[in-house]
Parts: C-alpha cells; sequence; structure tokens
C-alpha cells in the first residue's frame, strides 16, 4: 500500500485519508507516528501547520478503546476552542470508521450537549483545561480510564497560565498512560511536563527552533490614531489575504465599524463572541470569503489557515514572542510574507524593545504602501464553500450593507478611539488613503 500503511497504520485509516486526498505522511507523521502506535512516549516541538494533528490523532484513534458512561479513554488538551474544534473536526472521519467517538469540550458553549454526549459515552475527549475542569467538578466525568493523553500547543497552554490544571488533569488520568506533547517550543515550563509527566519520550524537532523572522519583510510605520484604521485598510487591498491583530475585544469591534465604511472584506474574532460566531468567522476567512481577519491574540497561535500575505500590528503585542507569534501566520511553508507595524510616538519604545528581542532591526518611517508587494486575493465563489455556515448577520456587515446603498455618503472620520467621532488633536502626520485607488469589495456572506 505504501505511505500511511508503512509506518503502521491501519489500511482502513489509510483509506479513510486517501478518500480525503492524503496519501504521503508529513515529516512529523514520519518521525513520530510509528514510535507512538507502540505506546511510547512522544515530545515534539513543531509549529503549526506542520501535520501534527495526523501525528498524534492516527496513533490515538489506533490504541483507543471503546468507553464507559462519563469515562473517556482518551484525551487531548489543546489552548483554544478555535484549534479543539479544528482537531475534532479532522479526527472525526477517522474516529468514525473506527466506531469510536469524538467530542469537543469548552467554555462559552451550552453545558447539555456536553453533559448528553458525556452520559452516553465517549472514547475521545478533545478539551480546553478550564471547562474540563469545570465538568469534572461537576461530576460529569472521570479520567480514570484514560490511558492516552496529547498536550497540543503546550507552550500556549502555559503563557496562557494552564500549567497548574494541565498537572492536575494529568494527575486524575491513569498513571500508566501514554502521554505526547506537542509544542511549537520547549521552554522552561514544557520543560517541566516532559520531566514530571513522560518516561523516555521519543524527541523529535522538526523545522526551526523559533519561528524565522527572516522570510518576512517587516515595517514599522509612524502613524496617529487617526490614520490607522484607513491605512490598514489600503494595506489589506495591496497585499491580499491579511490579518489584523489588535490589542482589546473593543478595538477588533471600533475597527470592525471604520473598515466596514471603507468596503473592505472582512470578519472579526474575539473571546467575547460566542462560539458559534467565532466558527462562523473562523470558517468565513479560511475559505476565502473574507479578505481579513480582525482579531485579539486568541488567533496569533493554533489557527492553520494557508496564504496569508500580511499582518498587520494595529496595536503593539505585548513582547518580542507574541510579535513573532502574531507574525508566524504569514510567510509559512517556504513562502515568504509581510509584516507592518503601526508605531504611535508614544509607542515607539516598546516597538525598539520588540525589536530587540525578536532579532531584527528596522527603522520607523513614513507609510510607503506602495513598497508592499502586491498580491492579489480571489474572493471565493458562495458555491464552492467548503462551509455553509449560515449570512453572519453582525453589525458590521449591515454597516456595511448601508453604506453601500449609499456611496455618496461621506465616511465620518474614524480612528481616534471614541465613539462619539471626536478628533484626536496629535501632531503626528495623518496618512490620507488615495481614494481612487482602493476598490470596493464585495462581502460574500
Amino acid at each position: 500500500m505504501g505511505g500511511f500503511t508503512d509506518l503502521g497504520v491501519d489500511i482502513a485509516l489509510a483509506d479513510v485519508l486517501r478518500e480525503g486526498g492524503i496519501e504521503e505522511p508529513f515529516e512529523v507523521q514520519q518521525e513520530t507516528i510509528p514510535e507512538a502506535l507502540l505506546g511510547r512516549d512522544v515530545c515534539c516541538r513543531a509549529p503549526t501547520g506542520s501535520g501534527k494533528t495526523l501525528a498524534f490523532g492516527l496513533p490515538l484513534i489506533s490504541r483507543t478503546v471503546k468507553a464507559k458512561p462519563k469515562r473517556p479513554t482518551s484525551l487531548i488538551l489543546t489552548p483554544t476552542r478555535e484549534l479543539a474544534e479544528q482537531i475534532r473536526g479532522v479526527l472525526q472521519p477517522l474516529a468514525g470508521s473506527a466506531g469510536l467517538g469524538v467530542l469537543s469540550v469548552y467554555g462559552g458553549t451550552p453545558y447539555r450537549g456536553q453533559l448528553r454526549r458525556l452520559d452516553r459515552g465517549v472514547e475521545i475527549l478533545v478539551a480546553c483545561p478550564g471547562r474540563l475542569i469545570d465538568l469534572l467538578e461537576r461530576g460529569a466525568l472521570r479520567l480514570d480510564d484514560v490511558g492516552i493523553v496529547v498536550l497540543d500547543e503546550a507552550d500556549r497552554m502555559a503563557d496562557m497560565g494552564f500549567m497548574e490544571p494541565v498537572c492536575s488533569i494529568l494527575d486524575k488520568c491513569r498513571y500508566d498512560r501514554q502521554t505526547i506533547l506537542f509544542s511549537a517550543t520547549l521552554d522552561d515550563d514544557v520543560a517541566g511536563i516532559v520531566d514530571s509527566y513522560q518516561n523516555d519520550p521519543l524527541r523529535v524537532g522538526i523545522g526551526p527552533e523559533e519561528i524565522s523572522m527572516d522570510s518576512m519583510q517587516h515595517f514599522f510605520w509612524k502613524t496617529n490614531s487617526r490614520g490607522k484604521s484607513d491605512l490598514s485598510a489600503y494595506i489589506t487591498e495591496k497585499c491580499g489575504r491579511s490579518i489584523i491583530f489588535c490589542r482589546t475585544r473593543a478595538g477588533v469591534n471600533r475597527l470592525g465599524d471604520e473598515m466596514s465604511e471603507f468596503g473592505s472584506s472582512f470578519t472579526t474574532l474575539h473571546g467575547g463572541m460566542s462560539q458559534k460566531q467565532r466558527d462562523r468567522s473562523m470558517q468565513k476567512f479560511s475559505a476565502g470569503r473574507a479578505r481579513v481577519l480582525i482579531a485579539t491574540d486568541v488567533a496569533s497561535r493554533g489557527i492553520d489557515v494557508d496564504d496569508v500575505s500580511c499582518i498587520i500590528h494595529f496595536d503593539p503585542p505585548e513582547n518580542g514572542k507574541a510579535y513573532k507569534h502574531r507574525s508566524g501566520r504569514t510567510a509559512r511553508a517556504g513562502s515568504t510574507g509581510t509584516v507592518v507595524s503601526l508605531v504611535l510616538r508614544s509607542q515607539n519604545r516598546q516597538y525598539r524593545r520588540i525589536q530587540d528581542e525578536v532579532g531584527i532591526r528596522s527603522r520607523f518611517t513614513e507609510p510607503e504602501v506602495e513598497a508592499l508587494e502586491e498580491r492579489e486575493f480571489v474572493p471565493a465563489s458562495p458555491g464552492k464553500d467548503k462551509f455553509r455556515g449560515k449570512p453572519n448577520r453582525s453589525r458590521n456587515n449591515k454597516r456595511a450593507r448601508r453604506s453601500r446603498k449609499s456611496p455618496q455618503q461621506k465616511p465620518p472620520n474614524h480612528g481616534s478611539g471614541h465613539r462619539n467621532g471626536r478628533r484626536n488633536k496629535g501632531k503626528g502626520k495623518h496618512y490620507t488613503r488615495p481614494r481612487g485607488k482602493l476598490k470596493k469589495a464585495d462581502y460574500r456572506a
């Protein structure tokens, strides 16, 4: 048969992969699957997009045994709701072919459906630590029968303060369990998990130890509050598929309102949205029905979206590590990318410190959009969408429709950070987008 079967994967699982167009294993799968199938602990450093979900998913499905009600037998811990759903979506058809059930549990969703599934019995549980601890405290399940645990994006869980809950969860699983750990970096917190909870693990490193900044063009452009949203809209029209990072939920919503006035094709993502809204937003961006994703740092890790050409730091990242992880959403799989930081005068020192931490040196200059590499964005055809969720009826889209109906209406002056439209009276230069060059892009619900 070749391919995955050469690694020891069951023919039935290989057939399901083949039906989905996956025939040849990636490097991370070749390195880890044979030993994981034998039950050995695995500690693997690998970036998002390297194929790690199948690297741990195929051995897990092969080794998972049937479960009793409220007693799953395999557990995957992951830091974010989006990643939990992404993993469930990949594993469900494979697990189904083996007669195994998969359930994802995370905050922001009703308990009723999760409790019902646990009562019936589910073999593979994909969980965020917070909701899992909550369900354990409610007596909704026990972990005594869990013989395989996967920690995915372990470093991100450490960054989010989940290490104590993760250790508490591991202590509740079988003592002789198999523990598989995947992480983009293996820093102190993750190393502590490896030392305390893994037994002679297979150690694998895929790709560079850190996200490479060399495959990206880095620009640090001086601007002021009034010019940031206007400049962002023009950058995304020039660069194509883009992600704009804001610091807060309110900042995401405010920028969304302002981008809608420019007719930009965008969607938003932050922790204050319901899970259904977050899923719909990610589906819209992933499927190519929106050019731009406006997000908080919830999207900077664990989201596998191809062909992102540009990252805009609308607000500064917390530190150099956050700059790397935000920027790492572009220039993937051997491609190049553009990273633009919009720098207020008060943020100069903060961005200099970030440059030092990241190991790059770029001058702060006036905006020069013409210097950016132009990339075409081809919107997906609604008839060919992979996802068929209901249209997003958010207020941003409503405002965009009103704007399209009244093209002669001049947009209000946004960007000061105030909903009442007060102007920022700073003395910084105000970048003005060339109005004739920015085409209005279609919204595709």
